[in-house]
């Protein structure tokens, strides 16, 4: 299926994220991801950058494959799932999506 913007797949996104415990794993991914970003920065080791997508797709597979039964969206939608995971990330940060 195509989507034209963001805002009509992150319906679609949500809806193929609601078993909580996936929901925690994409959360833990991202915020690993994210650490390995600022490690990258504060320390200067590059080797970092290699780590945060085996992190960030690590948890959010087996969450997906696992938990959901279902495979990842970022085989037919790479960026919409990517901008994706920051944006749920971002709603159980700020408590507007529950995972915990």
């Amino acid at each position: 299926m195509s989507y034209a913007t963001f805002d009509e797949f992150y319906p679609v996104y949500l809806a193929v994220h609601k078993n909580m415990m996936s929901r925690r794993l994409h959360f833990i991914g991202t915020s690993l991801v994210i650490l390995c970003i600022m490690g990258v920065f504060f320390t200067g080791n590059w080797v970092l950058f290699l780590f945060a997508p085996m992190l960030g797709y690590g948890f959010s597979w087996y969450g997906n494959f696992v938990c959901e039964k279902t495979p990842p969206l970022c085989f037919q939608h790479p960026l919409y799932t990517l901008m994706g995971d920051f944006r749920m990330f971002w709603e159980i940060l700020t408590g507007k999506l529950a995972a915990f």
